[in-house]
């Protein structure tokens, strides 16, 4: 896909993915969201890059959605043909949610309707000091998307994802992050800064294997009924440790205080059985 509407840049093992509509406060379009969930699946799938940083051109992360274009490619689900439509944020939301990779979310400015949604599936979230964060969409008369309802109470919790979904109301990175939503506030001039420096850790000192698997499980097993189907789960992992490589070398690097040299791919190592894998929700690195 060639890019129009975010950028797609690659320095050693981290990518980044830009929004890159600053003259609209990067408005959120249908092409931003199908250039997404390509640039995504791109990196996914490619075994030099480790942790993705996601952020914005210009001042704001995004506004949320941009109908100045003429809208969205909206389609009643059930039309003939259109069984399949899904709705913009979502398209980007949901690739984040089936990454092998951690995403990291700088944040600047504005985030807010799909600007906020599209950043909840990221496992890390940086902002500004003087960012902006209102998932809106009581005060538009429409609703949330992005699969939101389903990520925020998971980060928040319920009563505060209902306050701020119900009122619909802007608040503060100071706000986010006291509830969760966001990790850790910085200076404007800082944030994408910090967001490479845990992205170079993040690369230099973890698994991928270990990153892929750990990641799904939190985010596909948390919300099971009881722990006996996660612990069969973790009993076939941790069986399986005998004859990882990647789990003798990290034993290895820590007795010889040396970094890490972890062998294992996504692509070859990640072990077949995980449940989630036989879902269709789940690509595999190529």
């Amino acid at each position: 896909m060639d890019y129009e509407e975010i950028r797609y840049e690659i320095d050693g093992p981290v990518a980044t993915i830009s929004l890159n509509r600053p003259q609209a406060r990067n408005g959120y379009t249908v092409r931003m969201a199908d250039e997404l969930a390509a640039a995504f699946d791109r990196a996914d799938r490619d075994e030099d890059v480790r942790v993705v940083v996601f952020t914005g051109e210009g001042k704001d992360f995004c506004v949320g959605a941009d109908l100045s274009a003429g809208g969205f490619d909206v389609s009643e689900p059930g039309a003939e043909g259109q069984d399949d439509w899904k709705e913009p944020a979502g398209r980007c939301a949901l690739r984040i949610f089936a990454m092998n990779k951690p995403v990291i979310a700088a944040i600047r400015g504005a985030a807010v309707g799909a600007g906020a949604s599209i950043t909840l599936a990221c496992d890390y979230r940086l902002a500004a000091k003087d960012s902006r964060f209102g998932f809106v969409f009581s005060r538009r008369g429409i609703y949330p998307e992005g699969a939101s309802t389903w990520f925020l109470p998971r980060l928040v919790g319920l009563g505060t994802a209902l306050d701020w979904m119900i009122s619909g109301r802007l608040f503060d990175a100071a706000e986010a992050r006291d509830a969760g939503l966001v990790h850790a506030a910085h200076e404007p001039d800082q944030v994408l800064d910090e967001a490479y420096s845990l992205a170079r850790d993040l690369a230099a000192n973890t698994a991928p294997v270990s990153i892929a698997v750990i990641r799904q499980m939190l985010y596909r097993l948390s919300a099971l009924e009881s722990p006996y189907d996660v612990q069969r789960v973790d009993s076939r992992l941790i069986a399986g440790l005998p004859t990882n490589e990647d789990a003798a070398e990290g034993v290895m690097s820590f007795l010889e205080r040396r970094p890490p040299r972890f062998p294992g791919t996504v692509a070859k190592d990640l072990p077949g059985f995980l449940p989630w894998l036989d879902d269709g929700t789940a690509p595999r690195s190529a």
